[in-house]
């Protein structure tokens, strides 16, 4: 089995609390801070795949308030991992990738169910 692997920035609340429930489940996990290691475009098109762009791209976000027209015109034409590829802060958080399996965002009860306990 695969540790599993969450995506976010070390300074976002969601992510913390994510961090904070698995250490204290005692759950190793990888840590991947989107702006040191932006996701390559391979990951965002599985996560796309998995989730899909209205539930990975935060639309509420500084980051696509700030967004150029031209970048908001592509992403709503499709061209969402370019998109995301080039501006990470863009994506939901945290992302945690387990086994093949993609969820977005935290909940202490979600999490439970997916490491079952």
């Amino acid at each position: 089995m695969t540790l599993p692997t969450l995506y976010g920035i070390p300074n976002c609340d969601s992510v913390r609390k994510a961090r904070s429930w698995l250490a204290t489940h005692q759950i190793d996990y990888r840590f991947v801070d989107f702006k040191d290691a932006p996701p390559k475009t391979t990951t965002l098109n599985h996560w796309l795949e998995a989730l899909g762009a209205t539930q990975l791209v935060n639309r509420r976000s500084t980051t696509y308030r700030q967004l150029t027209q031209a970048d908001k015109t592509a992403l709503d034409a499709g061209d969402v991992a370019a998109i995301l590829a080039a501006h990470p802060t863009l994506i939901k958080r945290p992302v945690l990738d387990w086994d093949g399996a993609v969820s977005v965002g935290f909940s202490a009860d979600g999490y439970a169910r997916r490491f079952g306990l």
